[in-house]
């Protein structure tokens, strides 16, 4: 007897119940016994294939490239706690203050540095929201590129290497990190330098809207300022170097690079006067609760795998999608649909865990480059992330925003740095050797 309907049931009922606000973790785990037990009593299930779960738990304990998770975390963290994103932000708004759009260029250049330096988006959109918001509001700057440009940096962290997307996107996807990482590199400066053109074509034909930092209003000029650059600027930058280099030319894997910074971390801020108990205690806190998440959400989704495919909802979802008229473009244009609404309603763990275990068979047989996959598939996770009307930037800047910011000014100041997302997208699709150039020029040193 066909059981096969069991396993699309299993799934819309995960859905359902995901989408009706219960833990991601207890949603895998609770539909897995449910549909197990169900599947066990018509005879559709062999209970002794929850004997593998064991060794598939032992396996991701003992996985070497997810322990980089806690340490980039921790890096960021640290950074965020200490104020030093804080004076990095102030500073850069300062040297980009005499143009027009200045202040919102430097937004988009510290949530580029914050994005290469920790992985993070809710840290960093939260952080620039509170700073540089009121400032570019007290400033003139209208109130929808204000947002905007808050909202699409904060979410860089979602490409830009050492992305925790990317890091369980390389576990999902069974390719290397190293690899993952120098693929999103190009695609996610692409991201930042059509924000930053987009401010600048702004500023010019409407100065209006991003006007200059008058003069009276910058804290430092001159020799004080180029003090202050070199001692704000210098030091995350070559400790982001020092860490992005090292997994780029092989000399250290993703975890070593991310103990190394985040040891780094704590030598910036004790060297600017901020390392103390509290903020170790802080940074490993809010560590602590990233971790645990991602670990519990990767235990219950591997239950849920297990029974899902024991009912052949693996080898259906694969034939379908290999099957889909149109072959490797069709398979393409259901793939991003797929991972953009479900990043609408999800967050990018619980996607990796959902999704990717479904589509990479798929793309396996169709011969697509899995490295190149997950950088598009990164790419639509981020314009998902900004999307109205319940993108999560939308909700993390919301949350810190002034009272004169209403929440239609932020969905509304997402939609054009979403098209320019998709722009980026379809550009890196038609042209994979933005991904691949850098794979394949560092595969002799690597």
């Amino acid at each position: 007897m066909d059981f096969e309907w069991l396993a699309i049931a299993m799934f819309v009922g995960f859905f359902f119940i995901l989408i009706s606000g219960y833990p991601v973790a207890f949603s895998f785990a609770g539909t897995a016994l449910v549909f197990g037990l169900l599947g066990w009593l018509v005879g559709a299930f062999d209970p002794s294939r929850l004997l593998l779960l064991p060794n598939i738990w032992f396996g991701t304990m003992s996985n070497f490239t997810l322990l980089a998770i806690p340490f980039f975390v921790f890096l960021g963290a640290v950074l965020e706690k200490s104020g030093l994103a804080e004076e990095l932000l102030e500073t850069i708004g300062i040297l980009l203050g005499p143009l027009r759009g200045g202040v919102a260029l430097a937004v988009i250049v510290v949530g580029t540095v914050l994005a290469a330096a920790t992985g993070v988006v809710a840290a960093t959109t939260i952080v620039m929201g509170m700073l540089s918001l009121p400032v570019m509001l007290r400033y003139g700057y209208d109130k929808q590129l204000a947002a905007g440009v808050i909202v699409a940096s904060g979410t860089l962290a979602q490409l830009i290497p050492p992305s925790l997307v990317l890091l369980v996107l390389s576990d999902r996807l069974g390719v290397s990190v190293g690899d993952l990482f120098l693929g999103a590199l190009i695609p996610g400066l692409m991201l930042s330098a059509a924000y930053a053109l987009y401010v600048l074509v702004l500023a010019f034909f409407k100065p209006s809207l991003a006007p200059a930092l008058p003069l009276k209003d910058r804290q430092f000029t001159g020799l004080a300022l180029a003090r202050r650059a070199i001692a704000v600027i210098v030091p995350p930058s070559v400790l982001i170097f020092a860490v992005l280099g090292s997994i780029f030319f092989g000399i250290a894997t993703p975890t070593e690079a991310g103990t190394v910074g985040a040891v780094g971390a704590c030598v910036l801020a004790a060297f600017n006067r901020k390392l103390n108990w509290k903020l170790i205690q802080s940074a490993s806190h809010s560590t602590a609760v990233v971790t645990t998440v991602v670990i519990m959400i990767l235990f219950c989704s591997s239950f849920f795998s297990v029974v899902f495919d024991g009912l052949g909802g693996k080898t259906l979802i694969t034939e379908l999608l290999v099957n889909l008229p149109g072959g490797k473009i069709a398979f393409l244009i259901v793939s991003n649909i797929v991972i953009f609404i479900l990043g609408v309603f999800l967050e990018f763990i619980e996607i990796c865990f959902i999704a990717m275990p479904l589509l990479v068979p798929a793309a396996q047989h169709l011969g697509i480059d899995l490295v190149w996959f997950g950088v598009v598939m990164a790419i639509n996770l981020q314009t998902a992330f900004i999307s109205p009307p319940v993108g999560f930037s939308l909700f993390y800047l919301q949350s810190v925003a002034p009272p004169s910011v209403r929440t239609i000014d932020i969905h509304k100041s997402a939609i054009p740095f979403m098209l320019l997302q998709v722009a980026v997208l379809l550009l890196v699709m038609a042209f994979p050797q933005t991904v691949r150039w850098l794979v394949e020029s560092a595969q002799p040193v690597l």
